[in-house]
């Protein structure tokens, strides 16, 4: 809304759109005066049945984010990706590259969330992610209270990020676009699963094509949904707390 500060909440209790408030609390605490490399990093796709977990790491130059034209004289700022439209993200998702100081994204297949699990499938798909700027970060903003990344990343966790950091917010909406991209790709490979509607996550028409068909080369078959697919669960893998890391049975 014009005139609106970004880091304040919307008149009629609307979420408020993302501001600079964390990442000028870091500059200030870091900085000492100097610059400091911020990267915001979010992840979609965590809880899927199908398809990778994408992560992306953003940066930005603390300018004011881009704006989009809404109806009549209304703006869509930027904000959480789960609250802007599918045709906002791909609006956002156009113009945020080239106003970007810097950005990437990494994956985890899905063999490789089976080998490791979520946390460190998660892990390796942000630190692909960060490691693929053209600059290494000072500190990492992540969206939620856990902090995944662990040493030697320097890292401040904050519930709703996507919602209150510009840089983690674009993290947010880049990261969905291309998840949601290669799902829909993979509705030509697998029609009939509704990946293009549901990115792999569980639907009714994802269900009922996982009775019919079983799983495809891209679901999780470490998920818990397999236990209810008498005819399919043969093929859910465990993987051995006992045997390390990256280690799996096929019970």
């Amino acid at each position: 809304m014009p005139g609106l500060d970004p880091a304040s909440p919307a008149p009629g209790g609307a979420p408020r759109t993302a501001g600079y408030e964390i990442e000028r609390e870091l500059r200030d605490a870091l900085g000492g005066g100097g610059p400091v490399r911020i990267a915001g990093v979010d992840e979609v796709g965590r809880g899927a049945w199908a398809g990778p977990v994408v992560v992306c790491a953003a940066v930005t130059d603390l300018s004011a984010p881009p704006v989009l034209r809404g109806r009549g004289d209304r703006t869509v700022a930027l904000t959480d990706s789960k609250l802007l439209t599918a045709a906002h993200r791909a609006a956002f998702a156009d113009v945020l590259p080239g106003w970007l100081a810097g950005h990437a994204i990494g994956a985890s297949a899905p063999e490789e969330i089976d080998e490791v699990g979520m946390t460190e499938a998660l892990r390796r798909a942000a630190v692909r992610a960060l490691e693929a700027l053209p600059h290494p970060p000072d500190v990492v903003i992540l969206d939620g209270k856990h902090d995944f990344l662990r040493r030697p990343w320097r890292v401040r966790c904050e519930i709703k990020a996507d919602q209150r950091s510009v840089t983690v917010a674009a993290a947010s909406v880049l990261a969905k676009v291309h998840r949601d991209g290669l799902m829909a790709d993979l509705e030509h490979e697998h029609p009939g699963y509704g990946f293009a509607d549901s990115a792999g996550y569980p639907s009714p028409v994802h269900q009922r094509a996982l009775e019919e068909s079983g799983p495809t080369p891209h679901h999780r078959l470490s998920w818990s949904y397999l236990d209810d697919l008498p005819r399919w669960r043969h093929l859910k893998k465990h993987r051995d707390p006992l045997a390390g890391e990256g280690q799996l049975s096929l019970l």
